[in-house]
């Protein structure tokens, strides 16, 4: 049996990856602080999982999680572009600094791999689209620098400590199980969530902005083959559909589906925001035998139907 660890297990994505592993039969370990995430997305699978409270800045918290484990999924973060750009110093002492101290007691452990949870927004604004993995990052905010500078911890770690490491860089992941209620969830979730409630969403620019949104059911699936793919080892994907929707036809898209005529409230762009975003994603495709399966519609129509299931 497989013994797995998931930081920020208890998050948005982390419970979707959770869920898979316990579903396939692998012994499962969480450590979360419970900044952003929640227990209530992990009840359903009390007495099957091992959920440990604690901080990836604590020591002996994260020396006690990654002894005896095999794969190491890391998702344990401060998630948000202006979060980070309120709180510089925690973002660097978490993302950075965090995932430095588990690579570390992790390597000592004996861990066979870890797979590290990262973002596109280490492109930045390089205007070259699609983005590809060989791109030199141009980070535009703390969030996306801290996120860096773990990729390079975990590729040294790779290539000079005796840890396999595997960097995903998602693209906007969305799904059920992402928070509306706070301040910094994704986009999509925000729209739902008032637009579920007859309110109207703001839209911060001019709603021309591009996303490469991916379901999570995809993103849990690129975890699970990146953990196990030898070729995978010393190496960045990028995560996401190759497809770029505009905020602007996102909201158009959901007003339909909850018959809402109505339009948005445009609000000034946000400091550290990025214009224009997609993934070229043929390394994974290649390497991981992943592509995106679940189109941004049907997502989208998934998230709607969890939605007002769970309301």
């Amino acid at each position: 049996m497989t013994t797995c660890l998931v930081t920020g297990g208890a998050g948005f994505i982390g419970s979707h990856i959770v869920d898979a592993l316990a579903a396939r039969g692998d012994k499962v370990r969480v450590l979360d602080n419970l900044s952003t995430g929640h227990r209530q997305n992990l009840a359903h699978l009390i007495g099957q999982i091992e959920f440990i409270e604690g901080d990836l800045r604590n020591d002996a918290a994260v020396r006690d999680t990654v002894t005896d484990v095999d794969l190491v999924f890391h998702l344990a973060a401060m998630v948000s572009v202006p979060e980070s750009m309120a709180k510089p110093l925690e973002a660097e002492d978490v993302n950075a600094l965090g995932t430095l101290r588990l690579l570390s007691l992790a390597a000592e452990a004996g861990v066979r791999r870890l797979v590290l949870s990262s973002t596109c927004a280490v492109y930045g604004d390089e205007p070259t689209l699609p983005k590809t993995e060989v791109m030199a990052p141009q980070p535009k905010s703390p969030y996306a620098i801290s996120k860096l500078a773990a990729e390079n911890y975990c590729c040294l770690f790779n290539d000079s400590f005796g840890l396999e490491t595997v960097v995903l860089r998602y693209f906007n992941v969305f799904g059920p199980r992402q928070d509306p209620s706070s301040a910094y969830s994704g986009v999509i979730s925000i729209f739902v969530d008032k637009m579920m409630r007859g309110e109207v969403p703001l839209i911060f620019g001019d709603g021309e902005q591009t996303r490469d949104f991916v379901f999570v059911k995809d993103v849990v699936r690129a975890n699970l083959l990146a953990a196990h793919k030898p070729k995978a080892a010393g190496q960045r994907f990028n995560i996401g559909t190759e497809r770029q929707i505009t905020i602007n036809h996102l909201f158009r898209i959901l007003s339909q589906i909850f018959k809402l005529d109505i339009n948005p409230i445009y609000q000034p762009s946000r400091s550290g925001d990025i214009r224009y975003s997609y993934a070229d994603a043929s390394r994974a495709k290649t390497m991981l035998d992943w592509t995106a399966q679940v189109s941004f519609e049907l997502g989208l129509s998934h998230l709607v139907d969890s939605v007002i299931t769970s309301s």
